[in-house]
């Protein structure tokens, strides 16, 4: 049990690393969130583990971006 809960706490740890550094975009953080929600479910607190990595690596959705017109009036912007 003990060389169990170390070794999650080592994957874990490696985990963050791995996210942290890859945290540049959106998708990826999004990704981790997804896959490690997904992993926990499944697998308990190892998946949850390994399902962030997976979903850092993989990335998460892409939605689009809502269709909005934006304009400069008098020197403030303005969107709709």
């Amino acid at each position: 049990m003990r060389n169990l809960i170390l070794t999650c706490a080592i994957a874990s740890t490696m985990a963050l690393g791995a996210t942290s550094a890859m945290a540049i975009k959106t998708r990826t953080v999004t990704g981790a969130a997804i896959g490690a929600g997904a992993g926990a479910v499944v697998a308990g607190p190892p998946g949850a583990v390994v399902g962030g990595v997976a979903g850092a690596v993989i990335g998460g959705p892409n939605l689009p971006r809502a269709h909005s017109r934006c304009w400069v009036r008098h020197g403030v912007r303005h969107c709709r």
